[in-house]
């Protein structure tokens, strides 16, 4: 089984082009989710070994921002090809690690390298300007610059295409890195510096720890080389990340909680609201952050969409990630599951039915059934809580202005989705939803080309599109005077 990944699993840091343990030779055990076993280790690093990774990224930096944006895009172009030569192995590593079905992991990595892709070309397109000038005797211009040393820090749910959203802006704008992959899924952000060591992107420019998310995360919030944080996970974490960075003003993106809300109207396509109903809801285990969290559908089709989803719901095939045709793993740990029961638990204090699902499935450990619960209220600790599991809460409404009501009725604001049939409503709900993306008719949105990111609580600066670039570079205004024109 490791034959393939263990070219890229690796059990050390990456500092400074050299491959390191932590100093205290502490490790973290990382174990698979679908079977509860030890795969490896990893070293438990802290605030000494994050430092002496951000002083290499720092050096790193003084060449590598004077390399041409051909140079950049070219290295870029490279590493797309080599994740797309390793696709199967990164895929095994990464379902080994997380749970989630292969081909769903496959999906990932494919994912990861479009990302990388993408800011290939972005790389060459990071245009300034030139400014009509009010003063016959100067020129204006405006230009663009790689920030210096930006921090990432990855969650456990898709610990390679989130680190792809990161790396490829700031290698492409001419940044130098520094990783904190999760610790539940190390081996898969470790990996990308097995895959840049092999394209050739120089020493230092790319640097991984792994270990104490405390300490790594308050040396890179206090180190003043770190010029910019970008972090995706939870809103908790990311408020305090903010704070902490606040001392040295650092520019931060933050890809935070999400509380996404699917719409469902009279005059929707049943068949096809179900079936981005399952996609939108039940990728990776329910655990993204932009899986729907609360269906709303509208009275007059309430019920045969509940009984439609719980049908599908019953028919997705559990079981681990690397068996054929399994289309939902199990849950990344145990105090997952005990966190969907405990929604559980208090939809049906609250009057909400079990439709399908509801319990652990039969294959034990952090395995869960599908579950579906009708008559949802907004009393309902979903309503406000991110569920992050394999849980359909369904609500039913009357009318599309209470439907927008509901669905806005969060901090949170990162993605929603809704189905009608209706132009008018289309644009009347699109616009009338609080979120910073919206799918409408669909139910699995993200691309490389499209700017990813929320608005209120979910988050700042955008992944992806043109605009995922801004955030790596600093905007510089030059006056050239004493022309003598």
């Amino acid at each position: 089984m490791l034959q393939k990944t263990s070219q890229f699993m690796k059990q050390a840091n990456l500092i400074n082009g050299e491959w390191v343990q932590a100093d205290s030779g502490q490790t973290i055990d990382v174990t698979n989710p679908a079977t509860g076993l030890k795969i490896g280790t990893v070293p438990k690093a802290g605030k000494a070994e994050t430092r002496r990774a951000i002083e290499a990224a720092q050096q790193a930096f003084l060449s590598f921002r004077k390399t041409s944006a051909l140079e950049r895009s070219k290295l870029l172009r490279k590493l797309h090809d080599a994740i797309m030569d390793n696709q199967d192995a990164l895929a095994e590593l990464l379902t080994l690690e997380q749970g989630k079905s292969l081909t769903e992991s496959k999906g990932e990595i494919g994912s990861s390298a479009a990302y990388v892709l993408w800011f290939a070309e972005e790389a060459r397109r990071a245009y300034g300007d030139v400014v009509p000038s009010p003063w016959t005797d100067r020129r204006v211009l405006v230009t663009r610059e790689p920030v210096g040393v930006i921090a990432a820090i990855t969650p456990w749910n898709f610990p390679s295409s989130m680190l792809s959203r990161k790396l490829g802006p700031a290698l492409a704008a001419g940044c130098t890195a520094v990783v904190k992959p999760a610790s539940q899924t190390p081996y898969s952000g470790l990996a990308w510096g097995a895959l840049c060591e092999e394209v050739g992107i120089p020493r230092g420019v790319v640097n991984i720890v792994t270990g104490s998310a405390g300490e790594i995360g308050d040396e890179i919030c206090a180190n003043p080389l770190v010029k910019k944080i970008t972090f995706t996970g939870s809103t908790e974490v990311g408020k305090m990340l903010i704070q902490k960075s606040a001392s040295t003003v650092k520019k931060v993106s933050m890809e935070l909680g999400g509380n996404a809300p699917f719409l469902v109207f009279d005059d929707a396509d049943l068949d096809r609201a179900v079936q981005g109903a399952i996609a939108a809801k039940y990728r990776n285990s329910g655990q993204t952050c932009v899986c729907t969290n609360r269906f709303f559908v509208q009275a007059g089709i309430h019920d045969k969409f509940v009984e439609k989803l719980a049908e599908a719901s019953k028919a997705l095939k559990v079981g681990s990630g690397l068996d054929a045709g399994v289309q939902q793993g199990p849950l990344i740990d145990v105090k997952a599951v005990e966190k969907v029961e405990e929604f559980i638990a208090d939809a049906k204090a609250k009057g909400g039915k079990v439709v399908s699902g509801g319990k652990r499935h039969a294959l034990g450990g952090s395995f869960f059934e599908p579950t579906v619960i009708s008559g949802a209220t907004t009393d309902m600790m979903f309503m406000k809580e991110e569920i992050f599991g394999p849980l359909a809460p369904v609500f039913k409404f009357d009318t599309e202005e209470e439907a927008v009501a509901l669905a806005n009725d969060t901090e949170f604001g990162l993605a929603c989705y809704f189905y009608t049939g209706d132009l008018g409503r289309a644009f009347r709900v699109m616009e009338g939803l609080k979120y910073g993306m919206v799918g409408v008719n669909e139910g699995i949105i993200t691309t490389p080309e499209a700017p990813f990111g929320g608005v209120k609580e979910s988050g700042l600066g955008r992944e992806g599109g043109h605009q995922g670039l801004d955030d790596y570079l600093d905007t510089k205004y030059v006056c050239i005077g004493g022309l003598g024109l």
